[in-house]
């Protein structure tokens, strides 16, 4: 039996050398599990990781009952941790927080009590607490983005989105599918999302892995999208014996 499967609510935490960060993250996560309005539990996915935060997350794991871990056997990127976390959740709701706490654990509350008629809840960052650099990156994208895939999302790079699993599973698997969920969602029967006002916090420790190379990607992925738009086929299987 997968674990996952005893409660209604799956925080994925993708980890990829974040281990100053881990502790200030255990704490959050732990404060706010007792106080979610789902019977959650968190599952870190380490991005094998270098600089020593998989021995980190398993000492996590053991100190608390409702944490789990997985653990690649080679780096994948963010897309790739999502989509792993996804496909090992069997609760009703998935939700992505990202392990730098630029987002809180509390804020899900906000998309807890906001979800009801939708396939998704997304955050979107208020107060943003980056450079005015990164700010202007982040305003170019998601226009450029928007203007290409149509989604509507105001910010679809906010590490804070509650998803309904059986929707979360259904993403298809390619290197910066993370920058489209909004989009992908939509192609699925029923897929709609609300948008919900989160607060950003500036980061404390650790580093971004993201700079002016993985941003320019993003621009080039909205080709990449718009080409699986017109190949997407979604399913549903009607009948079976398994």
């Amino acid at each position: 039996m997968n674990n996952t499967s005893l409660y209604q609510f799956t925080i994925v935490v993708p980890v990829y050398n974040e281990r100053e960060s881990l502790a200030a993250l255990e704490q959050r996560l732990a404060d706010y599990l007792p106080v979610c309005p789902l019977k959650a539990c968190v599952l870190l996915v380490d991005d094998r990781s270098t600089d020593g935060s998989y021995d980190i997350i398993r000492e996590i794991c053991d100190r608390n009952s409702d944490f789990y871990y997985v653990r690649h056997t080679r780096n994948l990127g963010l897309s790739g941790a999502l989509k792993t976390g996804f496909g090992a959740a069997y609760s009703e709701y998935v939700g992505y927080i990202d392990a730098d706490l630029q987002t809180m654990p509390e804020e899900f509350t906000r998309l807890i009590d906001n979800i009801d008629g939708y396939a998704m809840a997304l955050g979107i960052r208020t107060g943003r607490k980056d450079t005015v650099h990164k700010k202007l990156q982040s305003k170019i994208g998601n226009g450029f983005r928007r203007m290409m895939t149509g989604d509507g999302a105001l910010d679809t790079g906010c590490p804070l989105k509650l998803i309904r699993t059986s929707y979360a599973k259904r993403l298809p698997m390619f290197n910066g599918m993370h920058r489209f969920i909004p989009a992908l969602i939509m192609l699925q029967e029923g897929g709609s999302y609300c948008q919900v006002p989160v607060t950003h916090c500036p980061r404390t420790s650790g580093k971004s892995k993201f700079n002016m190379w993985n941003r320019l990607r993003g621009f080039t992925d909205c080709f990449v999208f718009r080409w699986m738009r017109r190949n997407y086929v979604d399913f549903d299987s009607a009948e079976s014996n398994l």
